[in-house]
């Protein structure tokens, strides 16, 4: 500690001790008549204090004494050299007028040579030293980086200077010719990275870091795929620009990652300016506003500077922190409104509709988790379906522009409580087609990647917790999306003229569940199954191994956006609607559990038995 805070002046004091011992060298070795003697010695101190004196003038004024020398470059050796040779200058100037006993031009030259020398050759020793106690530690872990250029140069850098890092930098690899088999600072570049695999075998190297910002997304899955045939915990460097405004290193954001890299495709996105045109000035209500596609969607509407934004939502914590994020964001600039409420409650719906008069109205508000509603078919019909028929039916009595309702695949077919009460909204919806002046639509979507409840949360917190990674079945697979592309395809499909239709997204191919529980974990910085063990745990009731976005594959109709499709089905009336509500109110009566899923698997015509 002592050294460290003393550091300045101990370089300082070996810079002088090198001028005047090489001064004195000379002085004595290059023949000028001195003689080791008392006068030739107060002499020659006189001349030292006078170079050392000037050099020292020199050298404050161009500071180069504040310089940190572990990260010193080329600027700052120059910045030395060049101070000592002006403080040489100003010696010899003064030494030809004042002094009756002058030193040789020779012996200026050459203790000025052989000083400078002599300085950088210290520095350079100690660097050398700092790197080999660096790369001869026993406790720093060796480390691959996937990509040569700035960012990864910076990374080895920053590696290099930090004494706390646990790395250091085994070998770099890279795509281009001309820096495979060269090095950077001691750092062999191997490639392609197409043989990562092949060339990291024989090496201790058990942790990469990918080191390329600029990398497409198609290119990122390559490479994560190409790098987890290997037994590696991979982490992915974001783009320098994030490093940057969040004020970190790069080591440490190394460990960050973008949920939107497991997709295995680009994130979709849309023409902001039809969406904003829409909902610009309009009177919006979000019902479940508070959860994850909810609290998203208020976001993303209150770009658009709507007249007034309404969240409902019956629970209060959620809508609090949404309402606090708002306000904190636009403050008076947003007209914004929270009610505590279950769309359940019919009268306080109605009530609501009546006071704020919307024109738009999304209906996000429902029971989405599979288990639970199996063990609670009651609770799915009471919030999903009565909630929804009620949520449309004040749509239609207080006549409301457009009413969005949010869908999900699993009610493609349904196989479980949740998927079939998810169904039947979208029945209710369509029911009401040429029936309302008012617009009612049905957006579908897969698993939205990092919402409350979803996969991804629950696979990072028992990441954290050291494993298992628990999954359903190695075969299953989903479709994703992250949450502001279901915000946003929401808002589009809302934008769009349509009358009680079902729009589907392109989402891509489905991903599957062990993919992903592997790709999370090594992108997290593990290795899987050695570090964090996945385990199989068996499909859950009412799941299955794959989900579907289309009632049927072959009734799908292209939109003006290319991502977006409308799912063609048949007409249900509105009578019909009724009587399936109505054996529902029978089954909820009874309180039966076994009765109140069988009445639901009966109102619901495309519900699948397992």
């Amino acid at each position: 500690m002592i050294t460290k805070k003393f550091r300045t002046q101990i370089i300082f004091i070996i810079d002088i001790l090198i001028i005047f011992i090489t001064c004195f060298i000379l002085y004595y070795l290059i023949p000028n008549g001195s003689n080791i003697n008392n006068q030739s010695m107060n002499i020659f101190f006189t001349h030292m204090i006078l170079l050392i004196l000037s050099i020292s003038i020199c050298q404050f004024l161009l500071r180069s004494y504040q310089n940190i020398w572990k990260y010193a470059e080329s600027g700052e050796y120059v910045k030395l050299m060049l101070g000592v040779l002006a403080g040489y200058l100003f010696y010899t100037l003064i030494n030809n007028i004042l002094f009756m006993y002058k030193t040789t031009l020779i012996f200026s030259v050459a203790s000025c040579a052989v000083s400078i020398l002599l300085m950088l050759l210290i520095r350079f020793i100690y660097r050398k030293y700092r790197v080999y106690l660096f790369r001869i530690s026993k406790t720093k872990l060796p480390l691959a980086i996937i990509g040569a250029g700035s960012a990864g140069v910076l990374l080895l850098n920053e590696i290099i200077y930090n004494t706390k890092s646990d790395y250091h930098v085994h070998c770099f690899f890279d795509d281009d010719l001309d820096k495979i088999g060269k090095k950077i600072r001691g750092v062999k570049v191997s490639g392609p990275i197409d043989k990562f695999n092949e060339l990291i075998q024989n090496t201790q190297v058990r942790e990469v870091i990918i080191a390329i910002p600029s990398l497409t997304e198609e290119r990122k899955n390559e490479i994560l795929e190409i790098v987890s045939k290997s037994n590696i915990a991979v982490k992915v460097l974001p783009d320098l620009i994030s490093i940057l405004q969040n004020g970190s290193n790069l080591l440490s954001s190394a460990r960050e990652f973008n949920v939107n890299e497991l997709l295995g495709r680009e994130s979709v996105s849309f023409d902001e300016s039809e969406i904003n045109s829409y909902l610009n000035n309009k009177i919006i209500v979000v019902t479940g506003g508070g959860g994850s596609i909810g609290s998203e969607l208020c976001r993303q509407i209150a770009k658009t500077h709507p007249a007034h934004l309404i969240i409902i939502d019956n629970y209060e914590n959620n809508a609090y922190e949404i309402q606090q994020e708002l306000i904190a964001k636009y403050k008076e600039t947003l007209n914004l409104t929270v009610e505590i409420a279950s769309v359940q409650d019919k009268e306080k719906l109605e009530l609501l509709f009546e006071r704020y008069q919307p024109e738009i109205v999304f209906h996000a508000a429902a029971h989405k988790h599979v288990p639970f509603m199996e063990d609670s078919p009651d609770e799915a019909i009471k919030n999903n379906i009565f909630g929804t028929y009620n949520t449309v039916q004040a749509a239609n009595r207080f006549k409301v522009e457009k009413f969005v309702l949010i869908s999900t695949d699993k009610a493609v077919n349904p196989t479980s409580m949740m998927g079939a009460s998810k169904r039947f909204c979208e029945m209710i919806v369509q029911s009401m087609k040429n029936i309302s002046s008012t617009n009612y639509v049905t957006v579908r979507f897969g698993n939205v990647l990092g919402s409350n409840g979803s996969v991804i949360p629950l696979f990072k917190r028992q990441i954290e917790q050291g494993g298992p990674v628990t999954i359903t079945d190695k075969r299953a697979y989903r479709y994703f999306m992250t949450i502001p592309e279901a915000a946003q395809l929401v808002l589009r499909a809302c934008s769009m003229k349509s009358q009680s239709e079902t729009y589907v997204l392109d989402m891509g191919q489905p991903v599957n569940i062990l993919t992903l529980a592997e790709n999370l974990i090594k992108i997290m910085g593990y290795i899987p199954y050695t570090q964090i063990p996945i385990k199989e745990i068996g499909i859950r009731q009412g799941e299955k191994l794959n989900e579907e976005l289309l009632m049927k594959k072959d009734e799908l109709s292209e939109t003006e956006n290319a991502k977006i499709f409308i799912e063609k089905h048949e007409a249900i009336s509105s009578d019909v609607i009724e009587r399936k509500m109505e054996v529902l109110r029978t089954a909820l009566e009874t309180k039966n559990i076994e009765i109140i899923q069988q009445a639901l698997i009966n109102t619901v015509p495309t519900f699948k038995l397992l």
